[in-house]
Order: structure tokens, then C-alpha cells, then sequence
């Protein structure tokens, strides 16, 4: 830990490779999900019915698939490890499906299944949400992560200064996009537990972004002589040993619900990691040089308003005659 304890890393100078990398990230992301039309919504979000088979002997997609070709618009995919031979298979909504329209789709699958030779089987799990509260999951969703973020925007702003608050905002926004962008990547749909993934990772984001700050702002009474981005610098390396353990310890613990945790999990846990890295790497390379960019442009605009500002004119001398007249009325009035 010995490099932890006076690091002089230049941050700032790093600045644009910084944003280069997550530019590139963020458009691959976004590439990707113009390409298979838009994030895959769970079935928290889009509604219709799941199940997850356990099959006595070793069975793979293909043959549940074939099993189940009577049966329209299924998705058949491995759940969780290969070896506990656990198949799901999700039925999406296919009009107003509500109530016993939902379970009866359910039902002819597990009645298709018992029909075919795959052996026998057991229903370990069995979720139906109708398209009433698929929306009302979304629309609930969509108003957390707005309320979070104009109250983040509030906080920061009042308790620092305006350009912190929007360097935090604008880390946390660079945070969900590369969340969503690596999501798309590794196949994850879009679920309630990722959302909860998303508002904790904001949380967490901030946190780290305050810490920094909070650490400038004491800077600013002590390095008065010194620039801006010098003194954000400084302040970056000084919180650094902080950051990275906090971060190496979250992560710890999240990679082992990602490996442990099991296939409910796994969406969760693997948000939080990839929040977890880019809520660090936030805090660094976007918060505090957005800080950095908008006090700058707003020191120059008030130079510029300052150079610009016509010299006060200044009072021509008094003539002799006239200091000579002062003098001798004084001298009179003593």
C-alpha cells in the first residue's frame, strides 16, 4: 500500500483518453442496440409467463425446443449451470392475456413436455405478470431514476457549487450508459433486479464523486495560489487510497454473488460490478473534469469581461495657479 500513500498521478492530462474510451464504449452500446432493436425487457417489464424445468436426465435447448413445437413464440434457453440440467422456457404476451390466459399458457407447455420423451421433470419455478403491471413496473422504474437524479442535482449543487453538481450528474448518466452498454454485450434483459442494480450503483457513484469534491472544496482555503485542475488533482490523489479500497471491497463482494449468487442473481450482481468499475472510474475521469471544464470556461468569460471593461478615466492634474490660490486661503484661515 506503500504507492497509496503520496501518489502523484496526473489525472488531469489523462483527461482525453478518458473520454475517448468511454465514447467508444458508449457507441458500440448503442450500435449494438440499433442492431438487435433495443434492450430485451424481462418479464417484469414486458409481461407473459416463465418456467424453469429441472429434467431428471441431461437434456439440451434443442430438445426441449422440438418437444415444444406446437407451442407458438416460445424462448427456450439453459438456466443456470449446465450440470443441474434446469431449462427455461418463457412465453411472451400475445394480445391482452390476463389471469387464466397466462397460466394456460404456461400449462400447455409443462402438458407438452410430459407428452414428449424427455423423462421426467419438475416446475421449480413459474412467474405470469400481465400488461397492466409490466407498464406499471416500467413507468415506477422510469420515475425513480428521474427523482433520484434531480435529487442528486439539488443536493450536490447546494451543498458544493453548481459545476460539481452537474459533474456528478453528468458521471452518473456515463455510469447507466456504460451499464447498459456492457449489458448488451453479455446478453442481460432488462429486469427489476437490474433496475435496483442501476439506482444503487447511482448511489454508489455519488458517494465517491462527494467524497472528492468535499476534499476540493477543503483544498480551495489551503492552495489558494494554485490552478484549478492542479488542486482537483491533488485532491484526486489524496482521496485515492480511500477510493480504491472502498471499490476493491464492494467488488469483492459482488463478484462472489455474481458466482455464487445463482441465475435470479446473476443479472443484479453483474450491474453492480460493471457500476461498481465505472463508478470509480467516474469519479475521476468524467465528475471532476466536468468540474474542472466549467469553472475554467467560467474564470475566462469573467477575465474577458474584466479586460473588456474600459480603464475608469483618470482627473486631470490641478493647474499651479489654482494649488497656489488653496494655499494661501488656508494660510488666511490659520
Amino acid at each position: 500500500m506503500a504507492f497509496f500513500k503520496q501518489p502523484r498521478i496526473d489525472f488531469v492530462s489523462r483527461r482525453w483518453q478518458a473520454f475517448g474510451l468511454s465514447a467508444l464504449v458508449v457507441a458500440a452500446g448503442i450500435v449494438l442496440l440499433v442492431m438487435r432493436g433495443g434492450l430485451p425487457l424481462g418479464i417484469d417489464f414486458s409481461g407473459g409467463s416463465l418456467i424453469v424445468l429441472q429434467f431428471e436426465q441431461l437434456t439440451g435447448e434443442g430438445a426441449v425446443r422440438d418437444a415444444l413445437a406446437s407451442v407458438e413464440e416460445k424462448v427456450v434457453q439453459q438456466y443456470g449451470d449446465p450440470e443441474a440440467n434446469e431449462v427455461l422456457v418463457r412465453l411472451p404476451l400475445a394480445g391482452p392475456e390476463v389471469g387464466a390466459s397466462l397460466e394456460a399458457g404456461a400449462n400447455e407447455v409443462v402438458d407438452a413436455l410430459r407428452s414428449s420423451s424427455l423423462g421426467e421433470f419438475e416446475v421449480i419455478s413459474q412467474e405470469l405478470v400481465g400488461p397492466v403491471i409490466g407498464q406499471e413496473l416500467q413507468r415506477r422504474g422510469v420515475n425513480a431514476f428521474v427523482f433520484a437524479m434531480a435529487g442528486i442535482l439539488v443536493y450536490i449543487g447546494l451543498r458544493f457549487r453548481f459545476s460539481f453538481a452537474v459533474g456528478a450528474v453528468v458521471a452518473v448518466v456515463h455510469d447507466i450508459a456504460i451499464t447498459l452498454s456492457l449489458l448488451t454485450f453479455a446478453g442481460y434483459e432488462l429486469s427489476l433486479n437490474v433496475v435496483a442494480a442501476m439506482l444503487t450503483i447511482t448511489g454508489y457513484s455519488v458517494n465517491d464523486s462527494i467524497v472528492v469534491f468535499d476534499r476540493v472544496r477543503e483544498n480551495l482555503r489551503l492552495m489558494r495560489r494554485d490552478a484549478f485542475p492542479q488542486l482537483v488533482n491533488t485532491s484526486i490523489n489524496q482521496t485515492l487510497a480511500r477510493t480504491v479500497i472502498t471499490s476493491g471491497t464492494t467488488g469483492f463482494a459482488v463478484l462472489a454473488l455474481f458466482v455464487l449468487g445463482g441465475e435470479v442473481l446473476r443479472g443484479f450482481a453483474f450491474t453492480m460490478l460493471v457500476g461498481v468499475i465505472s463508478g470509480t472510474y467516474s469519479t475521476i475521469f468524467v465528475a471532476a473534469m466536468i468540474a474542472i471544464a466549467i469553472t475554467e470556461r467560467r474564470s475566462s468569460r469573467v477575465q474577458r469581461a474584466v479586460a473588456a471593461k474600459p480603464a475608469p478615466e483618470e482627473k486631470p492634474e490641478q493647474a499651479p495657479a489654482q494649488r497656489s490660490k488653496r494655499r494661501s486661503r488656508r494660510a488666511r484661515a490659520s
